[in-house]
C-alpha cells in the first residue's frame, strides 16, 4: 500500500511573513534599500535544503561556508571540493545525527573543525539588543552570517528545535528572515525579531540549556593543511581519552628520567587502532580530469604541503620520534599495523580506497571498494619541482576507474640513526610527531624532574615554530579539544575558543 506523506506545510502568517508574498517582496526592497540585505545574495547562491529532517544543523553550516568561499581542502564528488551536510562528521557521527538531530554546542564545534571562526552565544549570555546589533552586523556584510537556533512553536509552526540562517533584516519594522533550510516544509519568511528572541530563548530538552546564536566568519587562510584529527573510526574516544586524561598520569612515574623513556611510554602505551585518530590530507583526483599534469592550483597547494612537511622534518622532536622508532619498532605493538603502509604504494592503496566514496559519489561500505596500484612517478614542468604522483585503479564490483594520488615529498635531506634520507613523503613518524606537538600543554606538567620538564617543553614548544607549522599544530590542539568535549557531551557547557598556547 502507498503511503502518501506530506507535501509542505502552511506558513502560519501571522506571524511570519512569507518572503515570495507581496508583504514579503516589499520588506526585501526596502531592507535591501536601507542596507541591510548585504549577506543575503551570498546565502542565497548557496542555499540547499536539508537532505534529511534531522540535518538542519548541517544543512544551514553548509550554506554558511560555502557562502564563505571557505575551502574544505577535500574532494566532495568527483574534482570539486565543496562542503556538504555528509562532510560534517567531525563532533557527531551522522547515523546519530540523523536519528537524534544535533546540539547547538555541537554545531559551533563543527564550524571550529571546519576552519571557520565562530562566536556562540546562548540567551542567557547576551541580550535582545546585542543580538540585534549582530543581526544588523551580518545582514549589512558578505564577511559574516548568523545562524539561529529556536523553537518553531512560538511561530505557531509544527516541529521544535530547528536551526537556520538569518538572510537580512528590516530595520523600520524590526524584522529578521529566516532562510529556512526545511524548505520541503516551509519557504523563507520574515518574522518579528522580538518573537525570534523568545524562540532562542527556549530550552533544548537535550542538554538543559537555552538555545541562541552562532556568528560565522572565515579565517584569513585554511588552518589545516596536511594534517588532521577524525572521530570516523571507533578507536577515537579511546585515543582522545589517552591522549588528554592517561598520559600525564603516565608521565607522572619516577622511571620516566630522560626523553626517550616518555617516547616509550607514550607510543607503546597508545590504545589500539590510534593510527586512525591523526591522518594526513591527501588529494585524489580522477585520472582523466588530471590528464598527465598539475594545474597551477594543484602545484601551489602541494608546494604548501611540502614545506609543512619539511619544517616537521627539521624540528628536533621529530628526530627523536625517529631515532626511537628505528632502535625499538618491534615493541611498537599499536603501530605495528602501519610499520608496512609507510610505502607510497600501500599508502596510496589505503588512501585510493579511503577516497574512492567521493570519487564515485556512492556511499557504500569502504570494504566494496579496493585499489590496484600501478606506478609512483613525478611529473615536471616549466622549471617546477618535479612533484609525487602515483596512479591506481579504484575497482566498485565491476567498474574500474583511474585515479591520481598527489603526495606531498619533503626535498630537504635530514639524518635518522646516522643514515640520510632525501625525498621522504608523510609517513608514521612524521604524523605522530605533530600529533605530540599537538598535545595540551598541561599534558607534561606530571614530570617530576625538573631539568628533563625543561627539556620535553622545548621539544614540544609551539612557540618557536615556523609559522605554518605553528598554525596546522594549534588547529589540531583545537581539533583534540573539541573532539574530547563531544565525547564528553560537554561542549555544549563551554563554546568558547580553548587557550591553545
Amino acid at each position: 500500500m502507498a503511503v502518501a506523506g506530506l507535501y509542505r506545510r502552511l506558513l502560519p502568517s501571522p506571524p511570519a511573513i512569507e518572503f515570495a508574498s507581496w508583504e514579503g517582496k516589499e520588506l526585501f526592497s526596502e531592507a535591501l534599500q536601507g542596507g541591510t540585505m548585504e549577506g543575503f545574495f551570498k546565502l542565497i547562491s548557496y542555499f540547499q535544503t536539508q537532505s534529511e529532517p534531522a540535518y538542519c544543523g548541517l544543512a544551514s553550516l553548509s550554506v554558511v561556508l560555502n557562502a564563505l568561499a571557505i575551502d574544505p581542502g577535500r574532494k566532495w564528488k568527483g574534482p570539486w571540493r565543496w562542503f556538504d551536510e555528509s562532510m560534517l562528521d567531525c563532533c557527531e557521527p551522522l547515523e546519530k545525527v540523523k536519528s537524534k538531530g544535533i546540539t547547538f554546542g555541537k554545531v559551533a564545534c563543527l564550524a571550529h573543525c571546519a576552519g571557520a571562526n565562530v562566536e556562540a552565544f546562548r540567551t542567557n549570555q547576551t541580550t535582545i539588543d546585542d543580538f540585534r546589533q549582530h543581526v544588523i552586523t551580518c545582514s549589512s556584510s558578505e564577511d559574516h552570517h548568523l545562524i539561529t537556533s529556536y523553537h518553531r512553536g512560538l511561530f505557531k509552526q509544527t516541529g521544535t528545535g530547528h536551526f537556520s540562517p538569518i538572510g537580512g533584516y528590516h530595520a523600520g519594522r524590526d524584522m529578521a528572515l529566516i532562510l529556512d533550510v526545511a524548505r520541503f516544509k516551509y519557504p523563507p519568511h520574515w518574522v518579528p525579531l522580538s518573537l525570534l528572541w523568545e524562540a532562542m530563548e527556549t530550552i533544548d530538552e537535550a542538554t538543559g540549556y537555552q538555545r541562541g546564536f552562532m556568528l560565522i566568519s572565515s579565517r584569513q587562510k585554511a588552518p589545516s593543511l596536511l594534517y588532521t584529527l577524525s572521530c570516523k573510526h571507533e578507536s577515537w574516544v579511546s585515543t582522545a581519552k589517552y591522549l588528554i586524561e592517561d598520559v600525564p598520569i603516565l608521565l607522572n612515574s619516577e622511571d620516566i628520567n630522560n626523553v626517550q623513556k616518555i617516547l616509550s611510554a607514550w607510543f607503546t602505551s597508545l590504545p589500539t587502532g590510534a593510527e586512525e585518530f591523526i591522518k594526513w590530507v591527501a588529494e585524489v583526483r580522477r585520472q582523466e580530469e588530471g590528464e598527465s599534469s598539475l594545474s597551477k592550483e594543484e602545484k601551489e597547494r602541494l608546494s604548501v604541503k611540502e614545506e609543512i612537511l619539511q619544517q616537521v622534518h627539521e624540528t628536533e622532536l621529530f628526530k627523536r620520534v625517529t631515532e626511537w622508532m628505528s632502535s625499538t619498532s618491534p615493541c611498537f605493538r599499536n603501530f605495528q599495523s602501519l610499520s608496512n603502509k609507510d610505502t607510497l604504494t600501500e599508502i596510496a592503496a589505503t588512501v585510493c580506497c579511503q577516497g574512492a566514496e567521493l570519487l564515485t559519489g556512492k556511499l557504500v561500505e569502504a570494504n566494496r571498494f579496493c585499489c590496484k596500484v600501478s606506478c609512483v612517478k613525478c611529473l615536471k614542468g616549466n622549471g617546477d619541482p618535479p612533484k609525487t604522483v602515483v596512479s591506481g585503479t579504484v575497482v566498485t564490483g565491476s567498474i574500474e576507474e583511474g585515479v591520481d594520488m598527489l603526495v606531498p615529498v619533503s626535498q630537504r635531506s635530514y639524518c635518522c640513526s646516522g643514515v640520510s634520507c632525501v625525498g621522504k613523503h608523510p609517513a608514521r613518524n612524521d604524523v605522530l610527531t605533530v600529533l605530540l606537538l599537538a598535545l595540551p600543554l598541561q599534558t607534561w606538567s606530571g614530570i617530576k624532574e625538573e631539568k628533563l620538564l625543561a627539556e620535553i617543553q622545548g621539544l614540544v614548544s609551539t612557540e618557536n615554530l615556523p609559522i605554518m607549522l605553528q598554525e596546522e599544530v594549534l588547529n589540531l590542539r583545537r581539533q583534540l579539544y573539541f573532539l574530547r568535549q563531544c565525547q564528553d557531551n560537554k561542549v555544549d557547557d563551554y563554546l568558547g575558543e580553548p587557550s591553545l598556547f
